[in-house]
């Protein structure tokens, strides 16, 4: 039972037991990967033997879906994992943003000492929040707003048992938009210059799914144009960015939110575990949905 290992981010230790290849042969079984190691139709017809393609990560854009469910080979994420850390990420970017916790953090390093340089402040009381995607992770964040006393407006395509509004609404009424959504067809450019146009003017737009749900440069003239508040950006397009736009109302992290050594550790054994659940002949409890047929 040989296991095709992509990624250098699976320590040894978390392989014990199983037969580790780091280049493709025809009798591996079984993928271990992660985004930076895209995982094609052609690379599962080089592998005859592929079962199984599990990745330590909530999305799994980077790998075939299609290509694999045509080719009986289930696909595995690990979904429960990394939701409080993203969460906290997020609260934390909106606070950073309505608190100018970084503008006012790079002027005083400048050499200032100007409690107005971030302009004008706000507290997060009474706020309203636009959420995204109202999964795992966005309904995380929503319980930590409502906490914090602000408004939450939901949109999301499925029924997800609270009240939801269409998004063009949520653009136009929301102070804040957050994004919670995994990268599909439908989300890859989700917001465009469209919908950053009709986003309430001055509001703030935080991202923390996937690079490609937002247009980087029809967000960049909105906050160079001052139709947008501010923006805090988790994800990128492209990772990491041949240039990152320098403006005081942008705010950028590594893709950093997923991050807590427990977080790692479970991504890793959880992907581990699809492996050798689905060499065992089982499907994995984490198939994705649209693989869940393979072998039935």
């Amino acid at each position: 039972m040989t296991v095709l290992v992509l990624s250098p981010l699976y320590p040894d230790d978390a392989l014990g037991g199983l037969a580790v290849v780091r280049e493709p042969r025809e009798d591996v079984e079984a993928i271990l990967t992660m985004p930076a190691f895209p995982v094609t139709g052609d690379d599962m017809d080089a592998l005859p033997g592929l079962r199984v393609v599990a990745t330590g990560t909530i999305g799994y854009d980077h790998i075939d879906v299609d290509a694999a469910a045509a080719r009986g080979v289930w696909v595995c994420n690990v979904p429960d994992y990394c939701v409080e850390e993203v969460a906290d990420h997020t609260l934390a970017l909106l606070l950073a943003l309505t608190r100018g916790v970084v503008a006012l953090d790079r002027d005083v390093r400048a050499g200032r000492w100007d409690p107005r340089a971030a302009g004008p402040l706000r507290t997060l009381a009474r706020l309203r929040v636009g959420i995204v995607g109202h999964g795992r992770i966005g309904g995380a964040v929503a319980r930590r707003l409502a906490a914090l006393g602000c408004e939450v407006l939901v949109n999301d395509v499925r029924d997800v048992g609270v009240p939801r509004v269409a998004l063009d609404e949520l653009l136009a009424r929301a102070d804040v938009v957050t994004l919670h959504v995994p990268l599909t067809r439908e989300t890859d450019s989700l917001i465009g210059p469209m919908e950053i146009a009709s986003i309430k003017s001055g509001a703030l737009l935080i991202n923390t799914s996937r690079g490609r749900v937002v247009e980087l440069d029809p967000l960049v003239r909105a906050l160079r144009e001052g139709h947008l508040g501010g923006a805090a950006l988790d994800v990128l397009p492209e990772e990491p960015p041949p240039e990152v736009p320098q403006l005081p109302n942008l705010i950028v992290t590594p893709h950093a939110a997923w991050h807590s050594a427990e977080a790692e550790r479970k991504a890793i054994a959880d992907a581990v575990e699809a492996v050798r659940t689905a060499l065992r002949g089982e499907r994995p409890s984490t198939a994705v949905p649209e693989t869940w047929e393979t072998r039935a």
